[in-house]
């Protein structure tokens, strides 16, 4: 998942410390804020998916992001280790680059470039069999009652034919260190997959200001869109350079 997290997201998610986590998991979505310069972020979960049960897959996903600057967050993420039917092993690492801005106090903008790359073993169902591409737009709002809003829009699985149309619309409420995200995703068809649909609600935790925890699940919608049950945690690792 581009995660996307609740209880890390809201009204000070612009101005908060630079040593807060603040995930782009759980969710399929990420939003338009970034690590603060300097400072390394690492997100990981494991999930099980499956259409029929979710004993069909299992995986353990990363996303290891660090600040660039105020306006720019480099990531490495992808599973490090995928469970299918046909074995098991790890999947497609990629590289992400996010670009961002505020337009107001309340409101962010940012571009996320993507690229995978063929380390899963296609043959065993792990990885895609080539390098493949993607770039979203994100627009981030801190709307009244303490509510966040992500709206998520961009090709997916670019080099694979036609590209996969990604778009997301997702929601988050603290409530002190609890918080709630529910949101709506739908993939087109491409070239690198059929169509996806479905909606995510996850529990998120904030158990200290560095830690945070999320679990929940995914229900498709759509036929062909795995059920999916997952728990994460991010960690904020401190400065690791000026």
């Amino acid at each position: 998942m581009l995660s996307l997290g609740v209880g890390a997201r809201g009204a000070n998610a612009i101005t908060q410390a630079p040593h807060a986590a603040n995930p782009e998991r759980p969710t399929f979505a990420t939003h338009a804020y970034a690590v603060a310069a300097g400072f390394a972020e690492l997100e990981q979960g494991l999930s099980v998916r499956g259409i029929r049960s979710l004993r069909e897959a299992t995986s353990w996903d990363v996303n290891f992001k660090v600040g660039i600057s105020a306006h720019a967050q480099a990531a490495l993420f992808g599973p490090l280790y995928v469970r299918e039917a046909r074995g098991g092993g790890v999947g497609d690492m990629g590289v992400a680059l996010k670009f961002r801005a505020e337009v107001s106090r309340r409101t962010a903008v940012a571009l996320v470039s993507t690229a995978t790359f063929p380390t899963g073993s296609a043959a065993r169902g792990l990885g895609a069999g080539r390098a493949l591409g993607g770039l979203v737009a994100v627009v981030s709002a801190e709307l009244p009652w303490s509510l966040h809003v992500d709206v998520n829009a961009g090709p997916q699985g670019v080099g694979a034919g036609p590209p996969q149309w990604f778009t997301s619309v997702s929601a988050a409420r603290p409530w002190g260190r609890l918080g709630l995200t529910l949101e709506a995703f739908d993939f087109t068809p491409g070239g690198s997959g059929g169509r996806r649909q479905g909606l995510l609600a996850a529990v998120v935790v904030r158990l200290t200001d560095r830690v945070v925890a999320d679990a929940g699940g995914v229900g498709g919608t759509l036929d062909g869109t795995p059920d999916q049950a997952f728990v994460g945690l991010t960690t904020n690792l401190g400065r690791l350079f000026r």
